[in-house]
């Protein structure tokens, strides 16, 4: 069966919410996909949904650039869900009217449930018709589309909620993605199987049928090498890849000297060990420190490893015949920051592996897992009997430690971060809080500062430890790692690491900073 019969479309409008919608409807089991809010009706068409849900955005619908969608939308007999800006635009689009309102709601709003027999809210809650729901907009619907009824409503927006069922129009002006609001996996939920009609068939093992049937109708009977890092990404679309197509795949690791302390070892003793893989080790680390010398801008830094891993794989290929294919760990996120799928919001970054690679290359891509977070990688790579300690690793940038070492990397600069990253994790296992993390590492900033070391003025380099908690890398909030963790850091790096003086601690989320500093 195509797991992707039933799918929900995600219109977004630029919320930095919208990742969050895709992985609720994940997590119940449906396929969800992330589309730019201006995609045309052809290709929403196309995509044959069971239903489409617009997202929120920072927009207000009178702006004179509000973004909108074809009015035809709402003729297609497909269930809509509006969200925030979702819902404004639905009834600005559909002739009702929304305004400035007189007091803002952000935060945790009581939410009086007007209709709990209706379809989207049906089981939300007991026996009482409030829930708490998360709020975040300062425009409100003054009149709604004629049709429409109120399904809820808050003390200070009289429509937090409308449904045209007949025409299955519903929308909410809270956000039910988010974990704030408790009962808003229920009514996502609700909206997918009662009002959609989906069965919940979007599994891991699922997965893994149709991507073997794809990989070899793209793949024929052709070659294909991948580009394995050892890490969870790479390890797992090799070994999905090399099931569908077995010994035509062969796979290339590339010491491109940005690895952290004793990695090359560890990745190939790994590789030998768990994978039946047929794997080539490169040593090309003069080369891309050769290219990288005096390179400060991360934007470039990103462009040369990308290119040049991409020249390694044209010459292995040579080496290998004809091969048409580069399999790659690509991951859906990756997608979304790297070429702005968000609809009106910014590309964040390139990613090497996304934006990174060159216009002209001569392999056809094979991303098997374009289409997952990581969590949905973890429970694939479980599903094809990779060990745990494999797929519980942190995640590790695709340019190494030159994002890493801000400003020029050199051998010195990354002895002194590796050096340094070394003790975060040792510590970071030690106290055992390794797997609760998302991410745990050092980083090297370009400037120095003053210290008294023996006696003695020192004038070294500064180090700071970023350590966040994340579900999916989309957002992130620092981890509050304990005062005595800390000192011990600090106290740890600055003795054991040669010429660092200070260390700093990262409290910044996600957004509106990254997790990686470059």
């Amino acid at each position: 069966m195509d797991i992707h019969t039933q799918k929900i479309l995600i219109l977004d409008f630029g919320s930095q919410y919208t990742q969050l919608i895709a992985r609720r409807i994940r997590e119940s089991k449906v396929y969800s996909e992330i589309l730019p809010y201006q995609t045309p009706l052809s290709k929403i068409k196309q995509n044959r949904p069971c239903g489409i849900i617009l997202s929120g955005g920072p927009s207000s619908v009178y702006d004179r650039k509000a973004p909108a969608t074809d009015t035809r939308l709402f003729e297609l007999g497909v269930p809509i869900l509006g969200i925030c800006y979702g819902m404004q635009l639905i009834t600005h689009q559909l002739g009702g009217s929304v305004a400035r309102a007189q007091r803002r709601e952000y935060g945790k709003a009581d939410l009086i449930i007007d209709d709990g027999q209706s379809d989207l809210f049906k089981g939300v809650t007991d026996s009482q018709p409030t829930t708490t729901v998360w709020m975040s907009h300062g425009d409100r619907i003054e009149k709604m589309p004629a049709g429409f009824k109120v399904m809820a409503h808050t003390d200070h927006s009289p429509v937090a909620s409308m449904a045209h069922p007949q025409r299955k129009l519903y929308a909410l002006q809270f956000h039910p993605e988010v974990v704030h609001t408790p009962g808003g996996t229920k009514i996502l939920q609700n909206f997918v199987y009662r009002i959609c009609g989906c069965q919940p068939t979007w599994t891991m093992h699922s997965f893994r049928e149709e991507a073997i049937r794809n990989i070899r109708a793209q793949v024929k009977n052709q070659k294909a090498i991948c580009a394995l890092s050892g890490g969870v990404d790479s390890c797992v679309a090799a070994t999905l890849v090399h099931e569908a197509i077995g010994k035509r795949l062969t796979c290339i690791f590339v010491d491109n000297g940005l690895l952290r302390l004793n990695e090359v070892q560890q990745i190939t003793d790994t590789l030998d060990k768990y994978f039946k893989l047929n794997v080539r080790y490169i040593n090309s680390s003069g080369l891309f420190l050769r290219r990288l010398a005096n390179i400060t801008n991360p934007e470039q830094k990103r462009k040369i490893i990308g290119n040049l891993f991409i020249q390694i794989f044209e010459s292995e290929a040579r080496k290998l015949g004809r091969v048409a294919y580069l399999v790659q760990g690509t991951l859906y996120p990756d997608v979304i920051e790297s070429m702005s799928v968000k609809g009106p919001s910014a590309t964040i970054k390139t990613h090497h592996n996304v934006g990174g690679l060159p216009t002209r290359m001569k392999f056809k891509l094979v991303e098997p897992l374009r289409e997952l977070f990581k969590d949905e990688v973890r429970l694939l790579g479980g599903e094809l009997g990779i060990p745990g300690d494999i797929l519980g690793r942190h995640p590790f940038p695709g340019p190494g430690l030159a994002v890493r070492v801000i400003g020029e990397v050199t051998r010195e600069r990354l002895e002194t971060l590796r050096q340094a990253d070394a003790i975060v994790e040792e510590e970071i296992r030690r106290t055992g809080r390794y797997d609760s993390l998302w991410q745990a590492f050092a980083v090297l900033l370009p400037i120095k500062t003053v210290g008294v070391m023996g006696d003695e003025r020192t004038y070294e380099n500064v180090i700071a430890i970023r350590a966040v908690t994340s579900q999916d890398g989309m957002t992130a909030d620092w981890a509050k790692l304990p005062p005595d963790l800390l000192g011990s850091l600090s106290n740890r790096i600055i003795n054991e690491v040669k010429g660092v003086n200070r260390v700093v601690y990262d409290i910044s989320s996600k957004p509106p900073s990254t997790i990686e500093w470059e």
